[in-house]
């Protein structure tokens, strides 16, 4: 049996921090884990840019709320269903991912928790595991399942490497440049080609 392990933003939904620093005009919340490889470190500077502006939960889901899957996402996924059984592995939170899991038709689902004052302040976040995403394929694996994973950040690298196939999926330079050994899908496309190709492979 062959496990598709997706990453979720930049994947199957657009970066919702890029989207929300763009709604809010705060261009430092633009960074995300395809600028800093540190993912603690991210979470710590966002948070205190949020509480620095007196911005909490409901304006982040304010703006999640108009987002959509990206172009092509939902049918890509519909394919990549009907051929494997398909996990999405993020860093992203419950709390935001809900409206757009709808959207993709709730696929399942691994990723984090925040942690929500009562007038909605963003106080801290709960990680669900360390280094969740290598660690739930190496379970997979341990399960004696072939596991086939596509992301396009730093904190993907860690989760295709333990993959039996590592693809990445529209990334920045700077990390096709760091990690030569994946391949790179520039679309969706090119994504169910590379699919398919290492299916094959792993018979």
């Amino acid at each position: 049996m062959q496990i598709a392990c997706l990453d979720l933003e930049g994947v199957l939904v657009p970066e919702i921090w890029i989207a929300f620093s763009q709604r809010a005009g705060i261009g430092e919340l633009a960074r995300t884990t395809r600028d800093e490889p540190d993912y603690d470190k991210l979470m710590r500077e966002r948070l205190a840019i949020l509480a620095r502006h007196r911005l909490g939960l409901p304006d982040i889901q304010a703006v999640i709320a108009g987002m959509g899957p990206l172009p092509g996402a939902p049918a890509f996924l519909d394919w990549l269903r009907a051929r494997f059984q398909v996990m999405i592995l993020s860093d992203t939170f419950y709390e935001f991912a809900a409206p757009l899991m709808r959207q993709l038709g709730y696929p399942t689902l691994l990723c984090h928790r925040l942690e929500v004052a009562a007038d909605g302040t963003l106080v801290g976040y709960r990680i669900r595991l360390s280094d969740h995403k290598r660690r739930t394929v190496a379970a997979l694996r341990a399960l004696n399942f072939r596991t086939i994973a596509a992301g396009d950040s730093y904190n993907d690298t860690a989760m295709l490497a333990e993959a039996d196939a590592g693809i990445l999926f529209h990334p920045p330079a700077n990390v096709a440049r760091e990690f030569p050994q994946f391949p790179v899908a520039g679309d969706y496309p090119a994504l169910q080609a590379a699919f398919e190709s290492a299916s094959a492979r792993l018979g």
